[in-house]
């Protein structure tokens, strides 16, 4: 009876902060549309501008907070969800993409529990030297060095017990939350495009939680990947199971420690134009990618190269969907640079499931197309010349208001295209960060 007792407290727990986040956000929107209305004509649109993002980060963190007493797939949910620019605004996103950092690591005797469960014995019986204490913790999993027997060093990652089985009412509450958002705010998207999202994240969750499944990619992409430069670790099977995933451990920096040794910018172009070429070599070459480009899973190691972690987020791209965003770019530098061509434009949404089909030509010219101009010359300003520098470069916002008045236009959201934009995005981002200048000419899109 405790044991049933504890799990319905904590549920009722769950429910409640939820709820009571539910009823901040509410109130917080109120009193800002309240205030903005009382000031209208008061302020420079400057000044209303750093209004509306301090609103939006008030919001993250009152989100962040409730996300953060959830831990488990929530917080996860939230990482991910923090990478969708056109799920939430800037602000909001900036708070969620802390939740990776904010993991609390599992205490000695929970560890040794996840691994009498799966090897039905202790670390300590099953490695040389296990370190306890982890030296990395995430929000599904925490990761501990250890040595083997035959003295490899080896990085030991243990998943969080339960994290698989919550999976389902996390989203779930999570997908509750935001739509209380939607209807009580004008800072999301409508309900069918955050359960579609919603959906998505479900499925990468499950993915993310088989380390059966994370080794098999790891072995995937080592044997496939030529580049010398690109370090992919090797894995230890008769050290794994279902929820521990063993691999080489490699060494170097995180990106914001490598940026704290002050690298020159030839080095900096080095490693961004890795990063790039992997992006577009794993998307249209091997038709597989690493769709998890978060900067804590990369390595920048010595002599120049780059170690790749976590494959738990992977997904396969069918060749045509390939072939057809290949397509689709050239077409986009023509039809923004050349000549237009709205004929041919709507021909590729039909191909990509973007758009509905009875939408009017007036309303694809007037409606939809002048809001995703700014995102298309977005996307292709980097092929227009045979390098481009990345520096501070971010995803153009674009207002909930508008993303709204589009969205009966839209059709639900392509999954492909999906992983295609966030991964696209997140490389973006790093370079960005990392400060890159990089040969964007490649055969796939060309300049």
């Amino acid at each position: 009876m405790g044991g049933k007792g504890s799990i319905a407290t904590r549920k009722l727990h769950r429910s409640a902060t939820i709820g009571l986040t539910a009823t901040k956000v509410g109130l917080r929107h109120l009193g800002h549309v309240g205030k903005k209305k009382f000031t209208v004509g008061h302020f420079s649109p400057e000044q209303d501008e750093d209004a509306r993002i301090k609103h939006e980060e008030d919001i993250g963190k009152t989100l962040f907070k409730a996300l953060n007493q959830l831990k488990g797939t929530a917080l996860k949910a939230s990482q991910i969800l923090s990478m969708e620019a056109d799920i939430l605004p800037e602000g909001i996103r900036r708070e969620l993409s802390k939740a990776c950092y904010k993991a609390t690591p599992l205490n000695r005797a929970l560890v040794d529990k996840v691994f009498r469960d799966q090897f039905g014995k202790s670390p300590g019986k099953i490695f040389d030297d296990f370190n306890s204490s982890a030296f990395a913790a995430a929000s599904l999993g925490q990761v501990h060095k250890a040595k083997l027997g035959s003295g490899e060093n080896v990085a030991v990652k243990v998943q969080y017990p339960g994290i698989a089985a919550s999976i389902k009412s996390d989203v779930k509450m999570l997908g509750g939350l935001l739509t209380v958002f939607s209807a009580s705010t004008d800072l999301m998207p409508d309900k069918n495009i955050i359960d579609t999202v919603l959906d998505e994240i479900t499925i990468q969750l499950h993915r993310e939680v088989d380390y059966f499944q994370e080794a098999e990619s790891l072995k995937w992409f080592k044997k496939r990947i030529k580049n010398e430069k690109i370090v992919v670790p090797e894995t230890y099977d008769d050290y794994s199971s279902e929820r521990i995933l063993t691999t080489e451990l490699l060494t170097g920096f995180h990106l914001d420690e490598w940026l704290v040794t002050n690298p020159s910018q030839d080095e900096k172009n080095a490693y961004g134009q890795l990063l790039f070429d992997f992006f577009f070599d794993s998307f249209f070459e091997l038709g597989f990618v690493h769709a998890d480009p978060h900067p804590g899973n990369f390595l920048f190691m010595k002599s120049g190269q780059l170690g790749l972690l976590d494959f738990g987020c992977v997904r396969k791209m069918d060749r045509e969907f390939t072939k057809t965003i290949s397509d689709y770019y050239r077409f986009l530098i023509h039809h923004h640079t050349v000549e237009p061509d709205y004929d041919k434009l709507r021909g590729f949404y039909d191909d990509l499931e973007l758009s509905k089909d009875e939408m009017t030509d007036e309303e694809f010219r007037t409606l939809l197309q002048p809001q995703l101009d700014v995102i298309q010359k977005w996307m292709i300003e980097p092929y227009l010349e045979e390098q481009f520098d990345f520096t501070n470069r971010e995803w153009p916002e674009m207002k909930m208001a508008d993303t709204r008045k589009i969205t009966p236009f839209m059709k639900e959201i392509n999954r492909n295209l999906l992983y295609f934009d966030r991964t696209y995005r997140g490389m973006i981002l790093l370079l960005s960060k990392l400060g890159a200048t990089v040969k964007t000419g490649n055969k796939w899109i060309g300049v």
